[in-house]
């Protein structure tokens, strides 16, 4: 016996999940929760698809954005809530809120494919511009069967000592908004019943009776409602198992490591610890194995201990050099010393013999004095050693500098020449033209500060009236 097509749309309520998940208690609360099922074993079968157009994975993020659309084409913020407003004949009339992302749960065989839904999502988009949003293959639920197996039930199996009975289905999320105009795309009752003959050839599976020829209510709507809600439950409760079971493992793991905190075993504790936790979470969405767990932590270990091996072969490493720098800056320290010390030594000596040298020969200062002096103003070493040495008058010209005036001052054929201080035998002055050179710079200074005050007074009777 084929497999009847239905198809439910309903909004898909984004912002509400915990009170969706309130309904869907009530929908199972007389169904028998122990008889609702997830074999894990069949959820490899499962396929789900996001449309790559799509931009974000996140259906909040493009509701929002469906948001600003209607705001940007319309001018005015989209309706989200029912509301209400009086109709011509005076009755309060309740109008639904905007629904602008719509879900749909379709009956599947066990061999539709996540391709054959997709054919069924573009076909929808091409005739009534509905685009499929994410698309989601569901193979691994359904129920246990408490009774015998009926005759004419060819889609249950068994499972170990068990029969199960699968629910196949699809749950596709439309975009249901015309972003051209900012306007919902409106389906009448026509439209909607061409969407399940569409599903029924498409999927190949069994048209079932429209309502007009039964006279009844559809009841493939409410076992959807009801497969679906159960199948959420499930999930829920095995998210919460699974979240308690990963709650007690890390208490176990936290009270093993605060009794073994103080000894060598720490490091291996945590990376353990770490390891059941990665586990649980692993478990809980599906993914990974224990023993690739259990490899990696082993090889996690063997690079800790490589690592600290390397650590500690640094740090010796690192020791030893520090000793070595530290003795040779020793070595190159004592022998610095020993050089200032023997130099100490030497200007002490010749500091001595200088000394001596002064007291029997008293000329000997005033001369390095002169040679000083001489270098200061100008002089080479010849002119120098022509007027110590030989102690010669030398002829000059050109600048020479005074260090009291801090300028130069011309010269030109002027005669130089060290001579005793006429009033101390014991001293010697640099004379020019017979006149000590001090004289000579202040006289030159003299003869220059009244030149150029000359030059402004001059400048200043340049500028007056004139009659």
């Amino acid at each position: 016996m084929a497999t009847k097509s239905s198809i439910h749309i309903k909004p898909c309520n984004i912002a509400s999940s915990e009170a969706h998940n309130r309904r869907t208690a009530e929908y199972i609360r007389n169904i028998g929760e122990s008889r609702i099922y997830v074999v894990s074993k069949l959820s490899t079968d499962n396929e789900q698809w996001v449309n790559p157009d799509f931009g974000t994975t996140e259906l909040r993020t493009h509701y929002d954005n469906i948001k600003r659309m209607v705001k940007e084409k319309t001018g005015r913020a989209m309706q989200e809530k029912e509301r209400e407003r009086k109709g011509k004949n005076g009755k309060i009339i309740k109008v639904a809120g905007c629904s602008p992302i719509r879900e749909g749960v379709l009956l599947i065989r066990p061999d539709t494919t996540l391709a054959d839904v997709r054919k069924f999502g573009e076909e929808c988009q091409r005739r009534w511009g509905i685009t499929p949003l994410q698309i989601f293959l569901h193979k691994d639920e359904g129920h246990w069967l408490n009774s015998q197996l009926e005759a004419e039930d060819k889609e249950s199996f068994q499972i170990g000592s068990r029969w199960f009975k699968p629910n196949y289905h699809a749950h596709i999320v439309f975009d249901w908004m015309n972003h051209e105009t900012g306007k919902s795309r409106k389906l009448n009752d026509e439209d909607m019943a061409t969407m399940q003959t569409l599903a029924s050839d498409i999927l190949l599976m069994e048209r079932g009776q429209a309502k007009a020829v039964t006279g009844k209510e559809h009841l493939e709507r409410n076992d959807f409602i009801i497969e679906k809600q159960k199948a959420e439950l499930q999930r829920i409760e095995e998210t919460k198992r699974h979240k308690e079971q990963q709650v007690s493992l890390a208490e176990q793991e936290l009270k093993q490591v605060k009794a073994e905190i103080r000894t060598d075993k720490l490091k291996s504790v945590a990376t353990d610890a770490a390891t059941a936790i990665a586990s649980g979470v692993s478990s809980l969405f599906g993914s990974g194995k224990l023993k690739d767990l259990e490899q990696s932590n082993e090889n996690l270990r063997h690079e800790i201990a490589k690592r600290d091996k390397g650590t500690d072969e640094l740090k010796a490493k690192m020791q030893q050099m520090q000793e070595q720098h530290s003795k040779q800056i020793r070595n190159i320290q004592g022998i610095h010393n020993q050089e200032l010390e023997t130099k100490d030594k030497e200007i002490s000596r010749l500091n001595t013999i200088l000394e001596k040298a002064f007291n029997w020969f008293p000329l000997l200062k005033e001369m390095l004095r002169m040679e000083r002096l001489c270098y200061t103003i100008g002089f080479t070493k010849d002119m120098v050693n022509s007027l110590l040495m030989k102690r010669e008058a030398i002829r000059c010209n050109g600048k020479i500098y005074s260090e009291e005036h801090r300028r130069k001052f011309d010269i030109k054929n002027d005669i130089f020449k060290v001579e005793k201080n006429p009033t101390d035998n014991n001293k010697l002055v640099l004379t020019i033209n017979r006149q000590p050179i001090g004289e000579w710079f202040r006289e030159q200074w003299g003869k220059l500060k009244q030149s150029l005050y000359n030059s402004v007074q001059t400048e200043k009777r340049g500028r007056g009236f004139r009659m």
